[in-house]
C-alpha cells in the first residue's frame, strides 16, 4: 500500500484531512464504496471528479449530490438497506451517483443495458427483486412498456434522468428537493447481469467487504494509474470493464471523462481533455485504426500512457498495430464480472508473446485444469479457474449456477487457456465454443490468431458447425479489410500455417461480425447461419 501511495501520487493530496476522514468512516461503518467520495471530498474538494455532457463536477459537489440523492431515495421512494434498484442509463455521471447513493443506503445497484427490450427488462427487474428504476428520458419507451409487469416496483418508484418525468420523479428535482444530510455506515452491493450470450443472463452479486480493499490494492499496484490521471470512459458503464476502470481512477482521486465512442471522436476527446488512460474493447481499436492515416495524424494522443484492452480476445496482429500507432501504452487484461481483474499483459509482454493476456496479478491464484480436474502442463489447454479476494458472492437466486462455477474456492466462467514457456497466459476460447472434429480438439482462438495475421483480414471469428462425416467442421467468418481479399487465397495461406483438423472447411465473408453491446462476438449467431 505504501508503494502504491508513493507511485500513484495519492500522497500529494492533503494527508491529514484524508486520514481524518478515513478514521471517521471506519468508526461509522465499513470502508467500502460509500467512503470513496467522502475521503476525496475532504482531501481535495475542488479537484474535478467527473466530466460529461453537462460539464464538470468536483469531488465536493458530487459527494453532496450523492447524499442528497440517497436522502431522496430513502424519504420519497422508501428505499432501505438491501433494496435493489435497476439502472437503465446511457453513460453519464448519474450512473456513478446512483450507484454510490444506493451503496450509502446499503442497497443494490442493478446496472443493465439501456438497449434492453421490455421483455428483457421484465426479467431483469423481477429476477433481481428491484424496488426502483432509474431510466434515461431518451430510452424510456421500453421501461414504459414493461412497467405494468414489474411487479415489485411501486407505481411512483421511477427516477427519470435527463428530461421530463411522465411518471415517477425527475432526477434533478429529487436531488434539489432533498437534504444533504450525511448518511454513513452501510455496505452496498452491485448486481451485474452477465452478457447472456448463451441464454438468460445471470446476476453476479458483488459485495464490498474490507478484505476486498486489499485485493484492490494489489490490482492498483500493477496498473499504471495515478491520482492525477484523466481517464476516458467509452465502454458501456453497465459493464464491468468500463465501471471497473473508472472506479480505479476514482479510488485514487483522478478525473473521469465520459464521452460516447465514435472512432474520430475518441481521438478528439483524447486531445481535448489530455486523456492519460482509457479502457476499450478490441473492436474499438479496430475502428480507430481503420480511420484514414491522415485523419489519425490530425490528433495529438501523446498524453496517453495506458490503453487497457479487454472484454474480448486481442489478436497479436491488432496489438502490434496499436503499439506501432500509439507507442508502448497498450495493456491487455483478462478478468470477468465474477472474478475481477486476474491477469495483465504489459506492452513488452505483448511484443514478446503476441495475443497473451499476460501474467497473473499478485494474489490471483490461477489453475488450468482438464475435464477430470487435474492440472495441465505448460503449453496444454485447460479450463481457467481463479481464486482471489475479488470473487463475487455468487449468482443472485441461482444456487445451482453458483455451485457449478465453484471448485475448492476457485471460480470459472468457462474460459480455456494455456501458459507458455515465458509463464504468460493465453486464451484459447470458451469451453462451450471448443470444436471437436474427427475426434480432435480445435481451439477457435488459435485458428483466429493465424487468420488475423492475413493482410486482407480485418476481423475473424471461428466456430464449429455440424458435419455428417467429422461431427463438426471449422467455419471461419471473416470481415475483409479491403477489396484484395480472396477466399481461396486465404485458405491456401492458412494451409501453410495450420494442421489439417484446424483448417476452415468453409469461409463466410460478412460485412460485420454480430456482437453484443460490450463487444463480444455472438458465436451462436454464426453457428446458426445456414
Amino acid at each position: 500500500m505504501s508503494r502504491l501511495a508513493l507511485r500513484s501520487g495519492v500522497l500529494d493530496a492533503p494527508v491529514p484531512r484524508a486520514a481524518l476522514e478515513l478514521v471517521r468512516q471506519r468508526v461509522s461503518g465499513p470502508l467500502g464504496v460509500p467512503a470513496l467520495f467522502r475521503v476525496h471530498a475532504a482531501a481535495r474538494p475542488d479537484h474535478i471528479a467527473v466530466v460529461d455532457r453537462d460539464g464538470a463536477v468536483t469531488y465536493a459537489e458530487i459527494d453532496e449530490r450523492i447524499d442528497r440523492l440517497a436522502n431522496g431515495l430513502k424519504r420519497r421512494l422508501g428505499l432501505r438497506a438491501g433494496d435493489p434498484a435497476v439502472l437503465v442509463l446511457r453513460n453519464c455521471r448519474e450512473v456513478i451517483e446512483a450507484q454510490a447513493a444506493l451503496a450509502r443506503l446499503g442497497g443494490a445497484a442493478v446496472a443493465v443495458s439501456w438497449r434492453s427490450t421490455a421483455e428483457e427488462l421484465e426479467y431483469l427487474a423481477n429476477h433481481s427483486g428491484a424496488r426502483a428504476v432509474f431510466v434515461g428520458a431518451d430510452v424510456i419507451d421500453a421501461v414504459r412498456d414493461a412497467r405494468p409487469r414489474l411487479r415489485g416496483i411501486p407505481e411512483d418508484n421511477y427516477v427519470i434522468v435527463g428530461g421530463d418525468a411522465p411518471f415517477g420523479h425527475g432526477y434533478d428535482d429529487l436531488i434539489a428537493s432533498s437534504p444533504a444530510d450525511r448518511i454513513d455506515g452501510q455496505e452496498g452491493r452491485v448486481v451485474i447481469y452477465t452478457s447472456g450470450t448463451t441464454g438468460k443472463p445471470k446476476g453476479a452479486v458483488r459485495t464490498f467487504p474490507e478484505s476486498m480493499i486489499w485485493a484492490l490494492v494489489h490490482v492498483l499496484d500493477e496498473l499504471p494509474i495515478r491520482s492525477d490521471d484523466r481517464h476516458l470512459a467509452v465502454c458501456p458503464m453497465y459493464h464491468s470493464t468500463a465501471f471497473g476502470f473508472l472506479s480505479f481512477t476514482l479510488v485514487l482521486g483522478g478525473t473521469v471523462v465520459i464521452d460516447p465512442f465514435e472512432p474520430e471522436g475518441f481521438l478528439a476527446a483524447i486531445e481535448r481533455h489530455r486523456v492519460t488512460t482509457t479502457a476499450v474493447v478490441p473492436t474499438m481499436l479496430h475502428r480507430v485504426l481503420d480511420l484514414p492515416a491522415e485523419t489519425r495524424a490530425r490528433y495529438d494522443t501523446r498524453s496517453l500512457h495506458a490503453v487497457f484492452s479487454g472484454g474480448a480476445p486481442l489478436s497479436g496482429t491488432l496489438a502490434r498495430r496499436v503499439i506501432d500507432e500509439l507507442g508502448h501504452v497498450l495493456y491487455n487484461f483478462y478478468g470477468a464480472t465474477e472474478t475481477g481483474l486476474n491477469t495483465l499483459a504489459t506492452p513488452q509482454e505483448l511484443l514478446t508473446a503476441p495475443g497473451t493476456i499476460g501474467h497473473a496479478i499478485r494474489e490471483n491464484e490461477i489453475r488450468l485444469l482438464d475435464d477430470a480436474g487435474r492440472p495441465v502442463r505448460d503449453g496444454e489447454t485447460g479450463e481457467l479457474w481463479v481464486r482471489n479476494g475479488m470473487l463475487v458472492a455468487g449468482y443472485h437466486a441461482d444456487d445451482d449456477a453458483t455451485s457449478k462455477s465453484m471448485r475448492e474456492g476457485f471460480f470459472s466462467v468457462g474460459d480455456l487457456a494455456h501458459r507458455d514457456e515465458h509463464g504468460l497466459f493465453h486464451l484459447d476460447g470458451r469451453k462451450r465454443d471448443m470444436i471437436i472434429t474427427g475426434g480432435v480438439n480445435v481451439y477457435p482462438a488459435e485458428v483466429e490468431e493465424v487468420l488475423h495475421r492475413h493482410p486482407h483480414v480485418a476481423e475473424v471469428a471461428v466456430v464449429g458447425v455440424p458435419d455428417p462425416e467429422w461431427g463438426e467442421r471449422v467455419r471461419a467468418c471473416v470481415v475483409a479489410r479491403d477489396d484484395g481479399f480472396d477466399e481461396r487465397e486465404l485458405l491456401a495461406w492458412a494451409r501453410e500455417r495450420l494442421a489439417g483438423p484446424k483448417l476452415p472447411r468453409e469461409v463466410r465473408v460478412l460485412d460485420a461480425l454480430p456482437k453484443n453491446p460490450t463487444g463480444k462476438v455472438l458465436k451462436r449467431d454464426l453457428r446458426a447461419m445456414p
